[in-house]
């Protein structure tokens, strides 16, 4: 049985957490949700191991668990955004998508004419989601945020007992 988002195309520029979990959520609901890697590499996540994800012969792939499971129920596609053709791939399927999830720094979209002025004028009915650390307004939107460095922010670092996985080298 369709999930209550069939209907619903995601287009889905995130990496790492936040922002893959969220698309991963409206996957689990039914949208259908293409997400935007970088070529070779992909999302930055696939090498956040171990635990890897194992193959048919139980042998260690080079995908972590942590990326399947931010990232299951989508459809993937590399796009390099920083060449026209890579923009011009983003801006047709923002065109036909309802929802666009992004996490990258406050401007960066907005330089390969990506950002939600850009896609608004393509789609008008695009939803766009933009996850960043400090919004998109106000004097630190220009930072990039992670949820260690939040934490220390708000003194939370503080109160919370060291973890020694973090910290090898």
């Amino acid at each position: 049985m369709p999930g209550p988002l069939a209907q619903v195309r995601v287009l889905d520029l995130s990496r790492v957490l936040a922002g893959p979990w969220a698309g991963q959520n409206l996957a689990d609901l039914g949208a259908e949700v293409i997400k935007i890697e970088r070529p070779q590499s992909g999302d930055d996540a696939r090498a956040f191991g171990p635990p890897w994800v194992k193959d048919v012969g139980g042998r260690d792939t080079s995908d972590s668990a942590y990326f399947t499971a931010a990232n299951r129920g989508k459809k993937s596609v590399t796009v390099n955004i920083a060449h026209p053709a890579g923009q011009a791939i983003v801006r047709e399927l923002a065109r036909v998508s309802d929802v666009l999830i992004e996490n990258y720094k406050f401007g960066d979209l907005a330089r390969y004419k990506l950002g939600y002025e850009d896609l608004k004028a393509l789609n008008p009915r695009l939803i766009y989601c933009s996850v960043t650390g400090f919004g998109q307004t106000g004097p630190y939107r220009e930072r990039p945020g992670y949820d260690f460095m939040i934490l220390g922010m708000g003194g939370v670092m503080l109160i919370t007992p060291p973890m020694p996985w973090i910290m090898k080298s």
